[in-house]
């Protein structure tokens, strides 16, 4: 039997590896800014935090989820989103006390797990970087997050990214468009995909969300939520798009976007680009004031968004921008023969020790194999080590791009390796 990686995974070489450590150490820097800190929750939960935060008749639930009995007998699940396992932690550990300064802000790295059809920028092993935001209810907290992402991407250097915008209301709000959307649809229901009608029944709003063909047909003309918001709905809503406007972002408003986790309410949102003539997703999310108190807490607002690594790797491809990565090595020391060999160990690891990355040769090649190896891995300078030098105690050390050398001695290359870069790249 040949051996491969499970369908819906990968596996990431060191030049992806590269990239995708560059993402995330940039999210990293641009959270920082934002004064979030990072918390890591496990890969697996009880299936419950899942099943009820998500919502029991979501297609995550009922299709998606790797879910298994322990042995014992416990039933578990792998995290097929990131939200939910950190509210469960925030109720867990009492982040809500009030020695914990609110906002508390949190952001996560990590693999998730969906059983879905593999497609371009969606695994079933996916990764995720997230940030959840609990205890203000201030629209501007919905606009700063918002921003952060935005901040994010255009950083990157990410460009054409749109902002759709969304708001599901309070709950008052958002039952009284339900059934206007069931009054709406229900004349409708033979012309609806298998999967609407059952989402018609269970989670009528999930139907204005359908990628099928002829659900897009049918909720064309349906009623928009914001002809149903209340007056503190509205207020809200008002409040988010009129600081938006202040930072200049600017944002469509798309009323059958409802997202497919069932805790939303208020704000919503959707930041998209365009890759090979179709819209895709790159960050998502939105305003749960209710999730904190669904899992024990206290009544608690709270604001966050999800996107993919694997999309935002995707999109970099795509619009061809080069990560500025450096892959080159400071030095490369060739070794000539074996009683070089105990020497070149001990001059790699004092200039290592010094900060610099190093490599040497441990395949007692000739010469011009050697070389060959340093132009591969973009070494700057290039030290060749003998006997001879050994028994001198001296070494030329070369500039690989334009051949300048110098000569020392080893014990100043093994203490002060900085002096002698700055004097092989001065004019």
């Amino acid at each position: 039997m040949k051996l491969q990686k499970p369908k819906g995974t990968q596996d990431l070489l060191p030049q992806d590896s590269a990239k995708w450590q560059y993402v995330e150490n940039f999210a990293r820097s641009i959270f920082k800014q934002y004064n979030f800190s990072e918390i890591r929750t496990p890969i697996f939960e009880h299936y419950e935090v899942i099943s009820r935060s998500v919502g029991d008749t979501t297609d995550i639930v009922t299709k998606e989820m790797y879910d298994f009995y322990d042995k014992g007998e416990r039933h578990i699940t792998l995290r097929p989103e990131g939200t939910a396992p950190v509210v469960r932690s925030y109720v867990e550990n009492k982040l809500f006390a009030p020695e914990v300064q609110k906002p508390a802000k949190f952001y996560y790295m990590g693999p998730m797990f969906r059983y879905e059809r593999p497609q371009a920028g969606r695994l079933r092993q996916f990764h995720q970087i997230g940030v959840e935001c609990f205890g203000s209810n201030n629209p501007a907290t919905d606009v700063e997050i918002i921003a952060m992402a935005y901040h994010f991407f255009e950083e990157l250097g990410i460009k054409d990214v749109r902002l759709h915008l969304n708001s599901l209301g309070n709950p008052e709000s958002r039952a009284a468009y339900r059934q206007a959307l069931i009054d709406y649809l229900t004349p409708l229901k033979d012309q609806l995909s298998k999967d609407s009608q059952r989402r018609l029944e269970e989670n009528p709003l999930r139907v204005l969300d359908s990628k099928e063909k002829e659900d897009k047909v049918a909720v064309e003309n349906a009623p928009s939520i914001l002809d149903y918001l209340d007056q503190e709905s509205t207020a809200h809503f008002e409040a988010v798009k009129s600081m938006l406007d202040k930072l200049g972002i600017s944002y469509e408003i798309d009323t059958n976007m409802v997202r497919g986790l069932d805790y939303y309410n208020h704000t919503i949102f959707e930041f998209m680009t365009e890759v090979g003539g179709s819209d895709l997703t790159i960050c998502a999310g939105g305003r749960y004031d209710g999730l904190v108190r669904y899992f024990g807490g206290p009544e608690t607002p709270a604001f966050g968004f999800g996107m993919g690594i694997e999309r935002l790797i995707l999109v970099l491809e795509k619009q061809s921008i080069e990560l500025p990565i450096d892959t080159q090595i400071d030095v490369y020391i060739a070794v000539l023969g074996q009683e070089a060999n105990g020497g070149a160990l001990e001059l790699v690891q004092a200039i290592r020790k010094q900060g610099f990355r190093a490599e040497r040769d441990y395949l007692d090649r000739k010469l011009k194999a050697q070389f060959k190896s340093a132009d591969v891995f973009g070494a700057k300078t290039i030290i060749t080590l003998g006997g001879s030098e050994i028994e001198s105690g001296q070494v030329v050390v070369k500039n690989n791009q334009t051949r300048k050398e110098v000569e020392t001695s080893l014990e100043i290359v093994k203490t002060e390796f900085a002096s002698i870069l700055e004097k092989l790249s001065e004019n």
